[in-house]
């Protein structure tokens, strides 16, 4: 999807980006930061797929989401940014998870979560870290 022309973000794409990341549990939408968008596109340019499709494990959440996943699974951060739109789980297929990682974090933006029995990372708009 083209969501960016020039250096204008283009309203429609990111309205069809955020219906489509909504919280598949509530239903509810949320406006993402279209930053999140650029950094999807500077982490697929670096493993060498810029036109990939991504796979996506998780978008947006709702708080009563977030909590329900903490008490069902683990890993689930309290105050996740996927509540703020500013977080995707992501996997590229193609590409191994670990390279898709390690890619994610020579980017140096955001968080960078490595789920490898799931087979996913997470990237986030937050402070540089890593787990």
């Amino acid at each position: 999807m083209v969501y960016l022309r020039g250096e204008s973000y283009v309203p429609e794409a990111l309205s069809t980006l955020d219906r489509f990341l909504r919280d598949h549990r509530t239903g509810e939408v949320h406006h993402f930061d279209p930053h999140l968008f650029d950094l999807l596109s500077d982490l697929t340019a670096e493993v060498g797929r810029p036109q990939a499709e991504i796979n996506i494990v998780c978008g947006f959440r709702t708080p009563w989401s977030n909590e329900y996943l903490r008490h069902h699974s683990s890993g689930v951060a309290k105050n996740s940014l996927h509540m703020q739109a500013e977080a995707i789980d992501i996997r590229l297929p193609g590409t191994k998870t670990f390279q898709f990682r390690q890619a994610a974090r020579k980017l140096g933006r955001g968080g960078v979560g490595y789920y490898a029995q799931s087979d996913f990372i997470h990237v986030d708009l937050g402070r540089v870290r890593y787990w």
